[in-house]
This record gives C-alpha cells, structure tokens and sequence, in this order.
C-alpha cells in the first residue's frame, strides 16, 4: 500500500540525520532538501500507480470469471441493441461507431442476477430506463436481448430472463404531524411542497435493482423528515404483472418486507396517506 509522502520523507530525514555532512546543513533550501521533496514524490506516485494497478487486477479477476451469476450480469449490461458480436465472440463489432452511439446502445441499465435451485438455471432481471424511471424493454428489445443471451451463455445453462413492467404497489398511511411545521395537506408550512411524498419517492428510487422493500425501513425515514411525529403503515399491498395472463395479479399484502417481481416498484399516487394530528 502506497505510504504517504510525509512518511517517505521522514525516512529519508531519518537516514540523512546519520550522515555528519549533511546533518550539519540545517537551511530549509538547502539543495538536499529540495531532493528528497522531488524523490519523495517521485516515490509516492510510484507506489500509488502500484496500488491502482493491483485494484485494477483485483477487480477484473473477480468480475471476469465467465458462467458466474456476475458473469452474467456484467454480459447483460453490456449488451448493444442494433450492434452485432465479432465472429467467434461474445464482445460486440463497434468498429466505425462513436462512443455516443456505443452508449445508447446499451439500453440494459438496471439487471440483478439469481441462481435456482437447478444448479444450472440463472434468473436475470434487466429494465431499461427513461428519465429517472425504469422501464421494461420494448418487444423487440427483449427479442434481441434474449438472443444475444442465448449465444454467449454456457451450454447447458438454462436462461429465465424476466422483463415485467413495474410492480404496483399501494400503500395506506396515517403520518402523525407537527401542526406548526405540516399543514393538514401534507405540505410544509415554511418551504411549501410535500416532504412526505417527497421521502416516499427518495426511498422507493434508493432500494437497490430487485432489492427489498422492508416496511419498518420506509417508516424510518419518513420518521426523519422534519415535522414528522410518527408514521404508520396501516396497510402495504403490491401486485405484479403475470407474463401467462398478461394482466397484473391481484392485491397481496406485504408482510414485514417483499421483494418485486420485476425487480422494482410504482407507487402510482399518494391518495391513501392521511395527516393526522
């Protein structure tokens, strides 16, 4: 690990200081001095290329071992719609396209990879992305997608790709309010807005790709906000869209915490939070 330039000087210092010559020099311009400043950098930056160098190693030898479930992950993100593989490759053919158009190409922005019970079955989640929301990918999107997944898996492996439009999910709160800081609407009294709605939405947008949504989590960060007293999840029900009906299922209640089907969530308005006092 690299050390710091203060500690590479010190122990050029300590070295000097049994040298009768040197040691008698005691001027900070001294030419030696200005020496060990350069040689110490010079050092420094050395070691410190070493270290990113070795992270650089590390992590490219954690993330390339092939037909592992990040293997896969990392392959799903890299996929280029419109673009077509080199021969004999799993990379894609970006000769004579500029970085803009490699970029969108990747539309895969979000992707969480599981194993199943068979040891040789993965479950990928991908969604695509508009604005700062997630979206599923269109049809010829998936159809593309699924190929390209199809031709550099291993043999054997058995590919469930899941791209679902977002779990709904409903939520019916009391928040228990500070009169002198929430009005009876939810809206702040000195800022203006609605910092409830506004929390809501920070955490539903921080929950990881295909991350649980933990109740008892979400109550304590609307506790956080300020003017919030309390806060009480009288009853939490999602409902996910089923790829055999094409409809989405029926309200479940969620219990404690869920996961979402199709890797995240819409809470599509805020019409069952109630302010209480």
């Amino acid at each position: 690990m690299a050390r710091l330039i203060t500690d590479i000087q010190n122990d050029i210092y300590a070295k000097i200081a049994t040298d009768i010559t040197l040691l008698n020099s005691v001027s900070q311009s001294a030419i030696y001095r200005r020496f060990i400043v350069v040689v110490s950098y010079a050092i420094w930056m050395l070691e410190t290329l070493f270290d990113t160098h070795k992270s650089q190693i590390d992590t490219a030898i954690y993330e390339q071992k092939s037909g592992t479930p990040r293997w896969y992950r990392n392959m799903a993100l890299a996929f280029q719609y419109g673009f077509d593989l080199l021969p004999d490759s799993d990379k894609f053919n970006n000769v004579g396209f500029t970085d803009d158009q490699i970029s969108a190409s990747k539309i895969i922005k979000y992707c969480s990879e599981k194993q199943a019970l068979e040891s040789n079955q993965f479950t990928i989640k991908v969604a695509g992305e508009s604005g700062s929301l997630l979206i599923p990918l269109t049809i010829s999107q998936k159809e593309s997608f699924s190929a390209y997944m199809e031709e550099i898996k291993y043999a054997g492996v058995k590919l469930k790709i899941i791209n679902n439009p977002a779990d709904k999910l409903v939520l019916v709160m009391a928040i228990y309010r500070d009169v002198l800081v929430i009005d009876e609407n939810g809206n702040s009294i000195l800022n203006g807005g609605k910092p409830i709605e506004t929390a809501i939405r920070a955490y539903m947008k921080a929950l990881p790709f295909d991350g649980e949504l933990v109740l008892n989590d979400l109550i304590a960060n609307l506790r956080a906000v300020d003017g919030v007293n309390n806060a009480n999840i009288i009853n939490a029900t999602s409902s996910y869209w089923d790829e055999a009906t094409t409809l989405y299922t029926a309200y479940a209640p969620i219990n404690v915490k869920t996961i979402p089907m199709s890797g995240y969530f819409e809470l599509e308005n805020f019409d069952n939070v109630t302010y209480v006092v």
